[in-house]
């Protein structure tokens, strides 16, 4: 028999939801609503954990119909939205809105036409727009298959089609076609292709500090304070952040280097273990497929790993220069990119048993997501960009 449960009056729904927002978990939060804390699981999944959707407090959200006369009239009037908007109680931007919308091809804001306008948007329900768009709807399961995410999806639909304003859908709209039930035009299993692979939408909790490795107590290190300044504004290509991420009990490693100034991503492949000397071999062998112009520095934290620093820069010109302890913001683009890079090495598992053809075919595929730190261009798209006008003979081959 199918358990049923009493209808929860919208009152303690906004309860539960208000504590949800406030960074309390489920049970507890339905608990301190004054309802059972299976009941508010079961609330919090059917939301498919996408807060945007929970019942509000109500309040003059929308114009009516006496203040778009005013609006109306004002207009005629020659007032600006600014005007408007103290006239009638409103901001400036909610004027500015519904002139925008509403305003008809003569160039006349009507307040009957912008109401019927209006009320027809807010009938509900609405068909999911990626479920009525078939086209769309394949483009972002191909791209969620590629595991970019849904923001990267959306900025880029902007590039790749710009004379089609049908093929465009906001980050949220995807968010909500994976999680919500009743919108759940894409298929759910696309969930684990997400960064966070979760089957279900999460508040935000405050982020805990990243423990650092030690100091590593490499001898003759360069610290960061002595890098040129050019390397920290970007605009100068060559400089390198790099760090190893780990494997199950920390017994295999992968190497990572990034590229500041285009994200280009290359990974090391290090099935011997993780020593200085064969960090430093794997590492030169890396460095030599890159061209004069992409030799600049490097960058890394304090440990053990490098501490053949001198031998990488005698062979390969690349000036090294170390973090202080504990501060990984000043590897900021490498320690993004590992994050990224756990969605195709997840922590605690056996990084060894990726050769290194698994790490070219990674690394392009990273280096194919667009980024919004490059106008939603890609790595390879950036990388290529600056090339355009060097010699181009030894280039990485994950381009």
């Amino acid at each position: 028999m199918v358990r049923t449960h009493r209808w929860l009056p919208r009152s303690v729904q906004l309860q539960f939801w208000d504590q949800i927002r406030a960074g309390t978990a489920a049970k507890p939060a339905a608990q301190a609503a004054g309802f059972a804390a299976a009941t508010g699981g079961r609330l919090f999944r059917q939301a498919g954990g996408v807060i945007s959707n929970a019942p509000r407090q109500t309040g003059p959200v929308r114009l009516s119909i006496t203040e778009r006369d005013e609006i109306a009239c004002l207009t005629a009037a020659g007032h600006g939205p600014r005007a408007i908007g103290r006239a009638i109680g409103r901001p400036a931007s909610t004027v500015s809105r519904e002139l925008a919308r509403n305003t008809g091809l003569t160039g006349a804001y009507r307040a009957s036409s912008a109401q019927h306008r209006a009320e027809h948007r807010a009938k509900r329900p609405k068909t999911a727009k990626l479920r009525a768009d078939p086209e769309l709807r394949a483009v972002v399961q191909a791209r969620l298959t590629r595991k970019w995410s849904p923001r990267q999806i959306s900025e880029r639909l902007v590039l790749d089609f710009p004379d089609r304003p049908e093929m465009r859908v906001s980050h949220e709209t995807i968010y909500q076609s994976l999680y919500v039930q009743s919108r759940g035009a894409l298929r759910r299993e696309l969930t684990t292709a997400l960064r966070t692979g979760r089957a279900l939408r999460m508040p935000r909790r405050q982020a805990q500090a990243r423990r650092e490795r030690p100091a590593g107590g490499i001898r003759d290190m360069v610290n960061i304070s002595q890098r040129p300044a050019e390397v920290a504004d970007r605009a100068v290509p060559g400089h390198w952040e790099g760090d190893l991420i780990l494997g199950g009990n920390n017994a295999s490693a992968i190497g990572t280097l990034v590229e500041r100034s285009t994200r280009f991503v290359m990974l090391l492949h290090l099935p011997d273990g993780r020593d200085a000397a064969t960090v430093a071999e794997a590492m030169t062998d890396m460095i030599a497929t890159l061209p004069p112009l992409l030799l600049g520095s490097l960058t890394w934290d304090q440990g053990k790993e490098m501490a053949h620093h001198q031998k990488i820069t005698l062979d390969t010109g690349l000036q090294i220069y170390f973090c202080d302890p504990h501060s990984p913001w000043q590897r900021g683009s490498n320690e993004n990119t590992n994050g990224l890079l756990r969605q195709y090495f997840p922590k605690g598992t056996d990084l060894s048993q990726h050769d290194a053809a698994e790490l070219v075919r990674v690394a392009t595929e990273l280096n194919g997501r667009p980024r919004e730190t490059l106008g939603w261009r890609t790595p390879a798209e950036a990388l290529t960009a600056l090339l355009s006008d060097q010699p181009t003979p030894g280039v990485a081959t994950t381009a």
